[in-house]
């Protein structure tokens, strides 16, 4: 699959993803988190590493929520990322700030259910 293919907000963006290794994922246009359900970082993106200034590599293993993007708590965000792992079905769309330690970007935030397994999908582009 190319990834011309592979569409921000696109309805099959996490069957694309589940096939993808690393170095494709940091080939995408666009910023792309998967977390556990706790709200672990199991993969974080070059893309995403842009929006916010954070090396991949050094955001791995830790809370999305609570050490990497503190900015995102709040019943907007991470209450959505809540209800939508409580109910086994995360998919939602919507426009966002992003302001810790770094100047206000806004951006439009996709979250959805990977295919398989426990974990999470957060999809970010900037506006």
């Amino acid at each position: 699959m190319s990834l011309e293919t592979i569409r921000f907000g696109g309805d099959d963006i996490e069957n694309s993803l589940a096939k993808m290794n690393d170095e494709n994922l940091d080939k995408l246009a666009f910023g792309a988190i998967q977390l556990d359900g706790n709200g672990t970082i199991i993969q974080y993106n070059a893309a995403e590493g842009s929006i916010t200034g954070r090396d991949p590599k050094s955001v791995i293993g830790k809370n999305f929520f609570t050490s990497v993007a503190p900015c995102t708590q709040s019943k907007e965000f991470q209450g959505r990322f809540k209800d939508g792992v409580k109910n086994g079905d995360l998919n939602t769309m919507f426009e966002y700030v992003f302001d810790y330690q770094m100047k206000p970007t806004k951006v439009k935030v996709h979250m959805k259910k990977a295919i398989s397994g426990d974990s999470f999908w957060i999809f970010v582009k900037r506006l």
